[in-house]
């Protein structure tokens, strides 16, 4: 590299105890040449203490281009995290330790960052000293105390962003630059090249379109409410109309009402009168119908005191006769229970004759059977012995019975050898499905947190005959722990990108896969080819006994099993077989194992430990994170006891599948034998009948002798029961004929009495005749008398209640027209009684017309004229109201529009010039890249945002940068190349770019840096950081640039006694010599 000669200036990045030094590219530490050029807020000194790998280091970074280069493990990312946490950024933003404490020096109490900032009018200088027992940082400002806030402040002022992705990128922030939304990606570069106001006018849109919107709801909330109540108004306008039509009808009806009791007073008045005179009448015809009817009624007393003593006698006759009825019926009733009596008799008579015939047929009957007994015993007594037939079907019986024993036997021991397979089988089906189910609770698990690849495995499985080569599902359900306990170092060293992944044997099945998956069903799934040459069964560096003195126990690789391609990978990806785990004793003498070769990362029960080794000085720096527990892989399937127990199960189904024919062939041989069984049973209850005949003949014979003289001797004797059944008839007619004889004389009795009682009626028929004479002769003149008596009685009631109606009449008639009892009818009443009919009739008629008008108007009452009258007045406010809120709307649209051009204008412009150079540097590497304005919907301001397209085959298009589509390095060059459009624009004092090249090819990398050359050099641009581990040769170098060499080791001569002249005279010297 030449050396400047435009300008002079230095850095060093020292470390003392360390003896790390930096080499940059002229002059002295306290003169900084070309102040002019720095940017308000770029940085002009770093100074570290006790920080990370420092002891004590002091950098002078250059206005524009700083390219910090230095091997792997040198400091480069300890200046970024200086950078970071000296501007008050948050650890997340680094993506390393979550407390601050962890960035102090193993071994130190506190640590110590300084950062000068160009500032017009004097430079801002921010101390921060950070200590490690409380996570504590102690802030100064220009050497005066502060608070956080402060500097917060401070530096926001200064446009300085760390939290931007666009402005400071740290190594482990690369990759979710990509993952960045198209939205937070316009954010991020408005902050970050926009003018200042430009953020902040896309704030302002997006509050002015809510409000918007919320004005445009409630103007058309207010709208609808208001044309429905003016729809409902028009529907109750001619509801108002009807109720005042009802209402005139209403007050005829209260007209009539009043006149109509005053007109009833009058008709009762009149009716009064005549009633008065009708009764004066009524008495005296009353007065004269009873002079006339005086001598009739002492004649029909003077009868009636005649026939009392008669009709008495007749009553005690009438009372004698019915107690001589009563004695005849009981007279007759006894005469009656004699008949019955004797026929009783004469029926038990019958019987005994009956069942005589009956037992005389027995006898004859087993007379009979005693002859054919003994002839057919007669016929047996010639049939040979049969006791050496039973004897040999006894024999052969029980022989069959020992056969059918062993068979029930073994057939019992079949069946208990059976439930105990069924037994087995059961036990061990539970534990397959309990296997199965802790499988599906791991796939449960996968859909919860990332669907597209649940769905890609769904996929897989109904297709795998699609591919060639072995196609491994997601590693999390591949990968099974032997111990759960463990899971969580596995799940800690495997990043969750990879435990989501795929792994393919062959790599055109997983182009196959992806193109199905990914490009056509559009799911975003990770996949992995697995190594060509197995790293499987690949040994440790070094055995584990050799680590066991520290407590280490195993390697990873033995904690968990996996399929041949997914550990080949694992191994060879992330050394799996070579990471130690170790216990609390591995934790306690962790200064001895990190000084250990070979050892780049291990475990501890509870932390993880990555160490990095120096190229230089072959020091060690460590960083180390806690182990967070398991979420995916605490889930164990012991997949050879899974496989044991399938095997298992088929050798049970195996067993019983033996055991049922085996079965069936002994309830062949049972049902045979038990056919067998019952013939030899026939036969020998056939022998034994046979042999036992004769003498059942011969008992039988002697039983039915027995019943014979049984029979004989019980015969009854008829001739001897005649003679006492006509005894017991003759006793009973005794007894009837004095029955008879009573019953005569009470007969005789009862007609005497009625002869009696029909003289006495005689006579008073006679007295009864007479004086139904005299009361037909007094009726005719006792009706006209009650007619007029009664008539009487009415119209004095009638006069009662006329008078008594006349008064409540003239009192309702006064109340009803609101006068005083001692007032006359007013002359206003008098005028409108006098349009009105003067008959109740008429009345009557003309209320029931008016109230029948009146009736038709249903549903209507003072409210709705309320309501009415209420809403007129709501729909005026309302439209007020409705009139103000739209001209409160326009203008928020006039507003919002002249905000829009504020916004929207500059604002495509600024992405116009970002296109530009990005579409340049793009082409300029024979690729296609743009960037554009992306929203869907112009009014929604909240949904813009930017898009990048790019294209690194002439064969494929242009497509989304996104985290899955483009490959790891394809995302590093559209990320640089980006911010390097960015960097012209010169809004932000400076950017920090760390390790973005790692995974770029040599000729990437190559154009990336002459293309950061060209375009970070300019005078129009800020200052730029960029951090690289290697630096290629034939570079093109501006002299604005600053090279920044870190160096560590134990041979670095410290910075004081270094002379970049010096050392640049002898490279010179050395060079002409060779």
């Amino acid at each position: 590299m030449e050396e400047p000669s435009k300008r002079e200036r230095l850095g060093d990045v020292t470390r003392s105890t360390q003896t790390l030094n930096s080499m940059l590219s002229a002059s002295q530490h306290g003169d900084i040449a070309g102040q002019g050029r720095y940017v308000e807020g770029s940085i002009l000194r770093i100074t570290m203490k006790n920080f990370l790998t420092y002891d004590y280091s002091e950098l002078y970074p250059g206005p524009n281009l700083n390219m910090i280069v230095g091997a792997n493990g040198t400091g480069k990312s300890s200046i970024v995290c200086a950078i970071c946490l000296g501007l008050a950024g948050k650890t997340a933003l680094l993506g390393r330790g979550d407390k601050v404490g962890l960035y102090v020096k193993r071994g130190c109490s506190k640590g110590f960052i300084e950062i000068e900032l160009f500032k017009t009018g004097g430079n801002l200088v921010i101390n921060r000293e950070i200590h490690v027992e409380n996570n504590q940082s102690l802030w100064m400002l220009n050497g005066k105390h502060c608070n956080q806030k402060t500097v917060e402040e401070e530096v926001k002022a200064l446009r300085i962003q760390v939290s931007n992705l666009c402005q400071f990128l740290p190594q482990e922030k690369v990759g979710e630059f990509a993952k960045m939304s198209k939205i937070e990606l316009l954010e991020a570069t408005e902050k970050s090249v926009g003018p200042p106001e430009m953020y902040e006018y896309h704030c302002e849109l997006k509050n002015f379109r809510n409000k918007e919107r919320e004005l445009e709801s409630v103007v058309k909330e207010k709208a609808s409410f208001l044309e429905k109540a003016k729809q409902r108004n028009e529907r109750n306008k001619h509801d108002v109309n009807r109720y005042y039509e009802k209402k005139r009808h209403l007050d005829v009806i209260e007209l009539l009402e009043k006149k109509k009791p005053w007109v009833e007073y009058e008709t009762t008045l009149k009716e009064l009168n005549g009633v008065k005179k009708e009764r004066e009448e009524a008495k005296r015809h009353l007065s004269a119908l009873k002079q006339a009817q005086a001598p009739m009624l002492r004649k029909i007393h003077e009868i009636e005191n005649r026939l009392k003593p008669t009709e008495a006698q007749i009553k005690t006759k009438t009372a004698a006769i019915k107690e001589a009825s009563l004695k005849c019926k009981q007279k007759q009733d006894e005469l009656d229970r004699k008949h019955k009596e004797i026929d009783d008799i004469k029926q038990r008579l019958r019987l005994k004759r009956m069942e005589e015939e009956d037992h005389q047929k027995r006898i004859s009957n087993t007379r009979q059977t005693i002859e054919g007994l003994k002839a057919e015993l007669a016929k047996v007594g010639d049939q040979p012995d049969v006791t050496p037939q039973i004897n040999a079907v006894t024999t052969e019986l029980r022989q069959i019975h020992e056969e059918r024993s062993k068979i029930e036997g073994e057939k019992a021991d079949l069946r208990r050898e059976r439930d105990n397979l069924h037994a087995e089988s059961k036990m061990l089906e539970k534990k397959l499905n309990d296997m199965n189910n802790m499988m599906n609770a791991k796939q449960e698990k996968l859909r919860g947190c990332h669907r597209d690849t649940y769905s890609a495995l769904q996929w897989l499985r109904q297709n795998r005959n699609l591919f060639q080569g072995n196609v491994h599902e997601p590693m999390m359900l591949m990968i099974n722990m032997r111990d759960h306990r463990f899971a969580k170092y596995v799940e800690m060293h495997i990043p969750f990108h990879d435990l989501r992944a795929f792994v393919f044997q062959r790599k055109d099945d997983m182009e196959k896969f992806m193109t199905e998956v990914r490009d056509r069903m559009n799911l975003k799934v990770n996949c992995i080819s697995a190594p060509e040459d197995s790293w499987s069964k690949k040994p440790p560096s070094r055995h584990i006994e050799s680590l066991r003195r520290f407590g280490f126990f195993t390697y990873l690789r033995e904690l968990f099993d996996a399929p041949d391609e997914v550990m080949s990978y694992l191994c060879h990806q992330y050394r799996v077989h070579d990471v130690p785990v170790g216990t609390d004793k591995t934790k306690a003498m962790i200064k001895t194992v990190i000084e250990e070769p070979y050892l780049r990362v291990l475990y501890t029960v509870d932390e993880r430990y990555t160490l990095k080794r120096s190229h230089y000085s072959n020091k060690i720096s460590t960083s180390n994170s806690a182990v967070r527990p398991s979420q995916f892989l605490n889930i164990t399937v012991d997949a050879e006891e899974k496989r044991e127990l399938e095997e298992k199960i088929k050798a049970c189904e195996s067993k019983l599948n033996a055991i049922d024919e085996r079965m069936k062939a002994l309830q062949k041989e049972t049902a045979a034998l038990g056919r067998r069984d019952n013939e030899l049973l026939a036969e020998k209850k056939r022998l034994f009948e046979l042999k036992g005949k004769k003498r059942q003949l011969e008992q039988k014979i002697s039983t039915k002798q027995d019943s014979l003289k049984q029979m004989e001797q019980s015969v009854i004797n008829l001739k001897k029961l005649e003679e006492e059944t006509q005894e017991k008839v003759a006793a009973v007619n005794s007894q009837k004929v004095l029955i008879v004889t009573g019953l005569m004389t009470q007969m005789k009795l009862r007609a005497k009495l009625t002869m009696e009682k029909v003289y006495l009626a005689l006579d008073t028929v006679g007295l009864i005749a007479e004086k139904t004479k005299l009361e037909n002769d007094c009726r005719e003149g006792a009706s006209g008398l009650k007619i007029f008596d009664k008539k009487l009685s009415c119209l004095e009631q009638r006069k009662t209640q006329l008078t008594e109606k006349c008064k409540e009449l003239m009192k309702s008639a006064k109340s009803i027209c609101r006068i005083q009892s001692d007032e006359p009818l007013p002359e206003g009443l008098q005028t409108a009684f006098s349009k009105l009919p003067d008959t109740l009739d008429e009345i009557d008629a003309m209320l029931n017309e008016e109230r029948s008008r009146a009736e038709c108007f249903t549903g209507l009452n003072e409210n709705v004229v309320v309501e009415y009258n209420r809403r007129e007045q709501e729909i005026k406010n309302l439209e007020k109201e409705l009139e103000a809120k739209n001209n409160a709307l326009n203008t928020y649209r006039q507003n919002m529009s002249e905000a829009k051009e504020r916004w929207l204008n500059p604002l495509k412009q600024l992405v116009e010039q970002i296109n530009v150079k990005f579409s340049d540097f793009f082409r300029s590497m024979q690729c296609a890249g743009e960037v554009d304005l992306h929203s869907e919907n112009e009014e929604e301001y909240d949904k813009y945002g930017i898009r990048i397209r790019v294209k690194f085959h002439s064969s494929t298009q242009l497509h989304e940068l996104t985290a899955y589509h483009q490959s790891g390095g394809e995302r590093s060059v559209s990320t640089m190349l980006y911010l390097m459009a960015l960097q012209e624009l010169n809004r932000c004092p400076f950017r920090v770019v760390d390790e973005i090249n790692q995974v770029h090819t040599h000729t990437h990398t190559h154009t990336l840096s002459n293309l950061t050359s060209g375009t970070a050099c300019k005078e129009t641009t800020s200052q730029y950081f960029f951090i690289t581990p290697k630096l290629l040769q034939n570079l093109q170098y501006a002299d604005e640039m600053t090279i920044l060499c870190v160096h560590n080791g134990p041979y670095m001569i410290h910075p004081s006694h270094w002379d970049d002249k010096t050392f640049i005279r002898r490279h010179l010297k050395r060079k002409a010599r060779a």
